[in-house]
């Protein structure tokens, strides 16, 4: 964990949201132990072979592309969707969540890098169309954005990537206010001092903080 004190105090007060894909257990115990409760996993399969050999109190994420077949399968043990990237997503997330009685947090995933073909996401138009369609699903709590940085060493591209993602998150918030729409994940091991200063409230790190183990 050599890495992760420099991050807590690089980030203050903002959210660190562990990324333990292909991490065991082993691994993931020593930041529980330091109090994080965030951790991501991007597949269904993963994740349920972890969320047994966890405490029960852990916060788990879903940060990977989400196939609709995965939903019910995960769907109990998560409290946060952070890829929520279609319409037709939410409504079979609407229907798994009414089915077990759970509200279940999503964040709107952004594609903002469009020269990155393998990445999933929305665009801001799209967003907002999913965002209205899911004000009609009572068990989605759209709460914020998810947005990842360009596969680039140009900072500053990075930064105008992550600029606009700001100025987006902050027309979602003028428009659904600041208690609905209060999170934009944004910001990973390469890129979260820049993310941090243009605004993220939530960054999502595995590589950075796991890499004595490497």
């Amino acid at each position: 964990m050599k890495h992760y004190e420099e991050v807590k105090k690089n980030i203050g007060s903002l959210d660190l949201c562990v990324v333990s894909k292909r991490r065991t257990i082993e691994q993931m115990m020593p930041f529980y132990e330091a109090g994080e409760r965030r951790f991501a996993e991007s597949r269904a399969q993963e994740l349920l072979a972890k969320v047994h050999e966890m405490p029960s109190d852990v916060q788990w994420q879903f940060i990977g592309h989400l196939q609709r077949n995965k939903v019910r399968s995960v769907l109990p043990y998560v409290s946060c969707i952070q890829s929520l990237d279609s319409a037709e997503l939410a409504r079979v997330i609407e229907k798994e969540a009414a089915r077990i009685d759970k509200t279940i947090d999503c964040l709107l995933e952004i594609r903002l890098a469009l020269q990155d073909e393998n990445k999933t996401g929305m665009s801001s138009e799209e967003a907002q169309q999913v965002m209205k369609e899911c004000a009609a699903l009572p068990h989605i709590n759209v709460c914020g954005m998810m947005v990842m940085g360009p596969h680039t060493d140009d900072e500053d591209e990075i930064r105008r990537i992550f600029m606009q993602a700001h100025d987006i998150f902050l027309a979602f918030q003028n428009q659904y206010g600041t208690e609905q729409f209060h999170t934009l994940s944004m910001g990973m091991s390469d890129d979260y001092r820049i993310a941090v200063s243009c605004g993220s409230t939530m960054v999502r790190i595995g590589t950075y903080l796991f890499e004595e183990d490497e």
